[in-house]
């Protein structure tokens, strides 16, 4: 599948420190025991499995990668002009949600 975020320049900014972490994804990480360091992981060399092109104000895509056995989601915006990512959320997918590859979503 192709993504439409550029996911090598957002990769730069993630190493540049130009990141920023929305309240929502650091609220959830606590809950969920993620550290950031797990989630820079994901972003940095996880694989990217599904394309939100029209989300605003920036595009974004989610994020697989692995800690260990476990698997992490990581939802991330990239501004193109500005060179800035966002991580709007990160999680543990389900199996309820998700088929066991953790890539492909379940139909209801």
């Amino acid at each position: 599948m192709a993504i439409s975020l550029d996911v090598d320049r957002m990769r730069s900014a993630v190493r540049a420190s130009r990141l920023e972490w929305q309240r929502h994804a650091l609220e959830r990480m606590m809950e969920r025991d993620i550290r950031r360091s797990d989630a820079l992981g994901v972003l940095l060399s996880g694989e990217p499995i599904e394309d939100y092109p029209d989300d605003q104000p920036f595009s974004s895509a989610l994020f697989l990668g692995w800690i260990k056995t476990r698997p992490i989601h990581v939802v991330a915006a990239f501004d193109a002009a500005n060179e800035r990512a966002f991580v709007i959320t990160v999680y543990e997918p389900d199996l309820e949600h998700f088929e066991p590859d953790f890539r492909t979503r379940r139909r209801s």
